[in-house]
């Protein structure tokens, strides 16, 4: 009977860790201020139609919105509930991606791969870590592994090709599954794009943000 209760106790322990990132994965977010982010100028489509100096604009007016409701606060991204996603300067294609996240009562947020929504964070009893507009393919989560509202949680995102998988706290929520063009569903994914920290206007929190190219 001890023997049984510790192997039960092992496993609940191994199911509640936090994935640990890649040797060769480097930091997003440097936990001091938003060097290599920029704010969001539309959607992958309306950018692909602008001209370099509409762009160039656009993403100025962007970046200045951006600041005023994305801070850093003892290292941490705090968005203020306002405002639009905060998005990467590069472009990625294949990669694994970790990040820390919190949320408050009823918040609602989500990871942009690619440019393309989402990976699903929410305060809803479906759970976490879902491909939340897919309408094809599976968009809910295998399991609900979230940590109580107000504690922080972990994605492990692994994205190849179309496919994606995700970790939530040590658990696979997602097991490789395509994730589809949320801006032309006729099409596949676009194969590159940027990661996006998305909102629906409610106080979030994230940190230790790597991405590992592969």
């Amino acid at each position: 009977m001890i023997r049984c209760a510790f192997i039960i106790l092992v496993l609940l322990m191994l199911a509640g860790c936090t994935s640990k990132p890649h040797p060769q994965a480097k930091p997003l977010f440097n936990g001091t201020d938003l060097t290599g982010w920029k704010g969001l100028v539309g959607d992958p489509i309306t950018r692909s139609k602008m001209g370099p100096e509409e762009l160039a604009t656009a993403q100025s007016s962007a970046d200045e919105s951006m600041r005023e409701h994305w801070v850093v606060e003892d290292g941490v991204l705090v968005f203020d509930g306002k405002g639009d996603n905060l998005v990467t300067e590069e472009d990625y294609e294949d990669f694994e991606l970790w990040v820390d996240w919190k949320i408050k009562p009823r918040g609602d947020s989500g990871i942009y791969l690619r440019g393309s929504p989402q990976v699903q964070i929410w305060d809803d009893k479906i759970g976490s870590g879902g491909i939340y507009n897919n309408k094809r393919s599976l968009s809910k989560p295998l399991v609900v592994a979230d940590h109580p509202v107000g504690e922080w949680n972990n994605f492990h995102i692994l994205m190849e090709g179309e496919l994606v998988t995700v970790w939530l706290n040590g658990q696979l929520v997602v097991d490789g599954i395509k994730m589809e063009n949320y801006w032309n569903r006729s099409i596949p994914i676009y194969p590159s794009g940027p990661i996006e920290l998305q909102n629906h206007g409610n106080t979030l929190y994230f940190r230790n943000i790597y991405l590992r190219e592969l």
